[in-house]
């Protein structure tokens, strides 16, 4: 319960945060930021042993899409993690990211069958966003 309140007030924070708080941009080498933090540091909160930082690092990849594919590998691992809100926010990443997160097709299509509905749920979705076909929503 503990762990969902915390991923649904990440959310629920950037979501609502201002929009110039939450700028999508590059640093001068022209690697794509997220409200001012580079890739290649979200991608390292990626492994924060912080479920917390994880889930808000996965939220700041999908913000920035398709630029975020070099943080493809680091959320198909997190799709593992004993934490259903780092599992729904990679997911949820992933579908964003789009095409360029192919990769990640065959360990989204094993999370349909997730312990938690919601997972299950955005990986579907996600898969949709990745290859354009819909997944059916099983019996």
């Amino acid at each position: 319960m503990t762990r969902h309140l915390a991923a649904a007030l990440a959310a629920l924070l950037i979501a609502t945060a201002p929009a110039a708080a939450q700028q999508v941009g590059k640093t001068k080498s022209g690697e794509p930021t997220f409200d001012g933090q580079p890739l290649s540091a979200i991608i390292t909160d990626l492994t924060s042993a912080a479920p917390l930082t994880r889930v808000s690092a996965a939220y700041a990849c999908a913000a920035l899409g398709a630029a975020a594919k070099p943080a493809v590998p680091t959320l198909v691992r997190n799709l593992e993690d004993e934490n259903s809100a780092v599992r729904y926010s990679s997911a949820l990443a992933l579908g964003d990211i789009g095409p360029e997160a192919k990769d990640a097709v065959e360990p989204l299509r094993k999370l349909l069958d997730d312990r938690s509905d919601d997972v299950a749920h955005i990986a579907r979705k996600s898969l949709k966003k990745i290859t354009g076909e819909a997944v059916p929503i099983p019996d």
